[in-house]
């Protein structure tokens, strides 16, 4: 009988201290509400109400308010009050520091933390804690000094590294960041990403960089073996697009390692990217010399062609160019025969000797002679029978090229590749006067999750609409449709006098802005990019609404940004798709240049 009162009497008294606890969560719920709602005061009653009850719980809540409503002697009282009460307790320190600070006594607030620092516990989680609270109270220098003054203490210079290196970043102390990352990467090299990514979004420029490789030289003297230090070194030369010196790191390091070069074979990619041809060339070279025991030798030789390959197409190239290249890509096949490992090379091959030599048949069989071999990666094998498929139109192999583009498109359902395919079935139909069926399947692809092939189906099936409008029989359209594909055929001479003949045989047809950016196109094609200018500059001139305006803008802005290197020009056509063309598909892309030509810092 005793033992169940005394169970009925605990069940009474956790009873009253859950209702007790109940109800003091309900007192801070409703102190928060009045906070929000700016009314401090009764939200201060609430927490001095609480305090009273229970200090150590209520405390930070009750001091916080008192310093919102600047009542700094109840603050300062009741700080001391708990210091007195536990005045080993350092969160008190920093909070009665906080509040000499906001009344002007800094030196004050000053002398308590230097007193405090000098008695720091040997607790390394006691002084994050107390870093930590320097922080929330917007003292980061102390919030340094703390972290700096435990590392003395408990005779460690690697600990703390992370905290420290947030802080340096928070304060905006660039030397001292670079410094303390520097050392931390000497022993986790795992975070040189990290590194990278935080300083690109805090450095404003040569300066920053400068900093940054002139604390790296510095390093490398007294640790030529660091190979942190190195990469973090070619990252700094590739952010300032200095790719030879990028390059020559990478292959310094190489040799000092010997290792596989598979940092090199990425190197060059990343300078490929870059248009940085010939360093990449150099770079390919360097790993196809280190013999054919390499792992990398195939992959760098087909990469060295292909390199070769967009350095000569990119720019101005004549016929003995060309031919080298085929050479090239010839002998690479006799060396390592044609095989599934040398399938992207015969693709490139048939490009090149389809678009660029004229040579269809021979791109033709080369083609469809990769889609038999055995053994070849899907994506490939899709991407080759879609450029069979482009070679069979050119060649007037209409039903080879719908069959082609129909496999890719149904083994490939709603991915890129698979709408890639329907787009190109679609462009295959108007190229060849079907504008009825091929504006059926634009206006299905004008959804493409892919929003080039969506803003490039849309545009297209505009520009059927629009002149099926003015011409139901389409017969000038025809003329234009055939001048597009051979401008897709890369035969320009051809192309110009199609496209000439379209007024001479049907005068005041609809089609002017689309011959103007058709010659545009042509021109910028041939790389005469400044022959392209006065024609992109017609088109929004005169017909500023028109459904190339807009194109003919961001075109012009990307000419003299990429090709001409006028920033200012290029930054007045970008800001002009912005203010004038806001519905544009380009505007995206627009705002993004523009803001980079402006020199806005990228977020964090």
């Amino acid at each position: 009988m005793k033992m169940r009162w005394f169970l009925i009497f605990l069940l009474l008294i956790a009873f009253g201290c859950c209702q007790k606890t109940l109800a003091q969560g309900n007192e801070m719920q409703l102190a928060a509400q009045y906070l929000a709602i700016g009314d401090a005061q009764k939200a201060l009653d609430i927490y001095q109400t609480l305090f009273r009850n229970d200090n150590d719980t209520y405390y930070p809540y009750y001091v916080k308010c008192l310093i919102s409503l600047k009542k700094f002697d109840e603050a300062e009282s009741v700080t001391k009050k708990m210091l007195r009460k536990e005045p080993d307790n350092r969160s008190y320190v920093i909070t009665l520091g906080a509040i000499y600070t906001q009344t002007g006594n800094a030196d004050k607030a000053k002398q308590l933390y230097d007193a405090m620092l000098e008695k720091l516990p040997a607790d390394a989680g006691m002084i994050t804690m107390l870093a930590g609270q320097f922080y929330q109270n917007a003292n980061i220098d102390y919030a340094i000094k703390t972290l700096q003054q435990g590392r003395k203490i408990l005779n460690d210079e690697h600990l703390f590294s992370y905290e420290l290196i947030t802080l340096y970043r928070f304060k905006g102390d660039k030397p001292t960041l670079v410094e303390e990352y520097l050392n931390f990467l000497a022993t986790n090299p795992e975070y040189l990403n990290a590194a990278e990514n935080t300083m690109s979004n805090i450095f404003e420029g040569e300066t920053d960089y400068g900093m940054l490789r002139s604390a790296l030289y510095k390093r490398l003297q007294k640790d030529t073996q660091q190979a942190t230090y190195v990469s973090l070194l070619i990252w700094q030369f590739l952010q300032q697009k200095d790719f030879d010196q990028a390059l020559n790191q990478a292959l310094a390091l190489n040799r000092r390692t010997n290792d596989d070069g598979g940092s090199i074979f990425d190197l060059c990619h990343t300078l490929m990217n870059n248009l940085a041809y010939d360093a990449a060339e150099r770079g390919y070279q360097f790993l196809v010399d280190k013999g054919n025991k390499n792992p990398y030798y195939l992959p760098a030789k087909m990469e060295l062609i292909n390199t070769k390959s967009e350095r000569i197409t990119s720019g101005k190239y004549v016929q003995a160019d060309l031919t080298d290249l085929e050479k090239s890509y010839n002998d690479l096949l006799t060396e390592f025969g044609r095989n599934a490992n040398t399938a992207f090379a015969m693709q490139r091959l048939a490009i090149l000797e389809a678009f660029k030599l004229h040579k269809t048949t021979e791109a033709q069989k080369l083609l469809e002679e990769v889609i038999n071999l055995p053994n070849i990666k899907p994506e490939t094998l899709a991407e080759c029978k879609l450029d069979l498929g482009d070679i069979y139109l050119i060649n007037h192999n209409k039903w080879d090229a719908i069959l082609l583009y129909g496999q890719v498109e149904k083994d490939f359902p709603n991915t890129n590749i698979g709408q890639d395919a329907k787009f190109r079935n679609a462009k295959m139909a108007y190229y060849t006067g079907d504008f009825e069926w091929a504006k059926r399947e634009l206006d299905v692809l004008k959804a493409a999750t892919s929003q080039l092939i969506a803003n490039d189906a849309l545009n297209l099936s505009l520009l059927i609409t629009d002149n099926l409008a003015a011409d139901s029989s389409g017969n000038a359209l025809k003329i234009y449709s055939r001048a597009d594909l051979l401008i897709f055929a890369q035969e320009p001479e051809k192309a110009v006098q199609t496209l000439d003949s379209i007024d001479i045989k049907y005068p005041n047809n609809a089609l002017s802005n689309d011959i103007l950016m058709a010659k545009a196109r042509i021109l910028i094609q041939q790389k005469s990019y400044t022959d392209a200018i006065p024609l992109l500059k017609k088109i929004y001139e005169t017909h500023p609404d028109n459904l190339w305006a807009d194109d003919a803008v961001f075109m012009l802005g990307d000419i003299y940004d990429n090709q001409l290197n006028d920033k200012a020009q290029a930054k007045t056509y970008y800001q002009k798709i912005i203010t004038d063309y806001p519905g544009s598909l380009w505007i995206n892309e627009a705002r993004k240049r523009f803001r980079i030509l402006r020199g806005d810092q990228p977020t964090s």
